[in-house]
């Protein structure tokens, strides 16, 4: 490009360029949250107990910095909501948003979060956030804990079972976490947690979690749970919808809408089909169709229409 210095030159401008980069790239301005509004939760590998890995389940109160631990072998999605049950039930309740990392229990794609994970949130009224990819310091006050959990609780203790390290912990959290003096707000978590203005624990019954299950719906117009087929109304074909079993029964839901309820099936490979259902399907399958042909033979496409089974049953009669 007609540059005629030195190579030396080059690279000490280029150096200059990167190191703000890097400060940019590091710099963080400190969010302190409002009573009540977020708590950020977090998962943490902890080594070995016996020949499992164990894992934290971390929770940590924005405002008061008030802290729940829970230690398990897995860290699937009904582990993870089950932590989060226990620890509204230790905190007394819960805040208006909860901030993860982008874990897939809770996100399946930059821009889909996971639809169980939805209505669990939505059944308690908080929303999800997920910090920026690659950014883990948006969630810095649970990123912090983790390490206290760590360095505090873990290093040099013995532990019979994960019930003990549960056990111990729990003691951890009562008498030395959340009774300490906060570095950052200068007061015991266990003293403002009553200012924190959470969402009241009896303000609504619990998430029925061991009990449901993330389906997509088949072209049928079914989806499958524990062995048998359960139909749908079929302009939810393709959707992914969530499968509550309780009490005898099995709903369906799309959302927030509830679309089918199904008595539990009698025995594995029974389906459980809703004659409303079978009557919509087939007057989406008797409509007028259009079969699509290869660009080469679009000019010809070919129109086709489907027979209604009377025409077939009147035959045979």
């Amino acid at each position: 490009m007609g540059y005629t210095g030195s190579l030396d030159t080059v690279q000490r401008y280029l150096k200059s360029l990167r190191s703000v980069q890097v400060c940019a790239d590091k710099a963080t301005v400190r969010f302190e949250t409002p009573p009540g509004v977020q708590a950020q939760a977090d998962w943490a590998y902890c080594g070995k107990l016996g020949d499992k890995s164990v894992y934290a389940f971390v929770m940590v109160l924005g405002f008061s910095r008030m802290l729940y631990i829970e230690f398990t072998f897995s860290m699937d999605l009904s582990t993870l909501l089950e932590c989060h049950k226990r620890a509204f039930a230790y905190f007394g309740g819960w805040t208006q948003s909860i901030l993860y990392d982008n874990m897939k229990q809770v996100r399946l794609s930059p821009d889909q979060l996971n639809p169980l994970m939805l209505d669990f949130a939505g059944h308690y009224g908080f929303s999800i956030k997920t910090h920026r990819v690659r950014r883990p310091r948006t969630k810095g006050k649970v990123e912090r804990m983790v390490d206290y959990v760590k360095d505090n609780f873990l290093l040099g203790r013995e532990f019979v079972d994960l019930a003990d390290m549960n056990a111990q912990g729990r003691h951890w959290l009562e008498h030395t976490a959340n009774v300490r003096i906060h570095a950052t707000t200068n007061e015991r978590p266990v003293d403002l947690l009553p200012k924190e203005n959470l969402t009241a624990l009896a303000s609504i019954s619990p998430y029925p979690v061991a009990a449901f299950a993330s389906r997509q719906v088949d072209s049928e117009s079914f989806v499958r749970f524990a062995g048998s087929r359960y139909s749908v109304p079929p302009q939810h074909v393709g959707e992914s919808v969530v499968l509550l079993h309780m009490g005898g029964k099995v709903v369906v839901r799309s959302g927030d809408l509830v679309i089918a309820e199904h008595a539990e099936a009698p025995k594995r490979g029974s389906c459980m089909a809703d004659s409303s259902h079978i009557a919509e399907l087939w007057k989406f399958t008797t409509r007028t169709q259009i079969i699509r042909q290869p660009e080469w033979h679009q000019a010809s496409a070919t129109v086709v229409e489907t027979r209604s089974l009377s025409v077939y049953e009147e035959a045979v009669a």
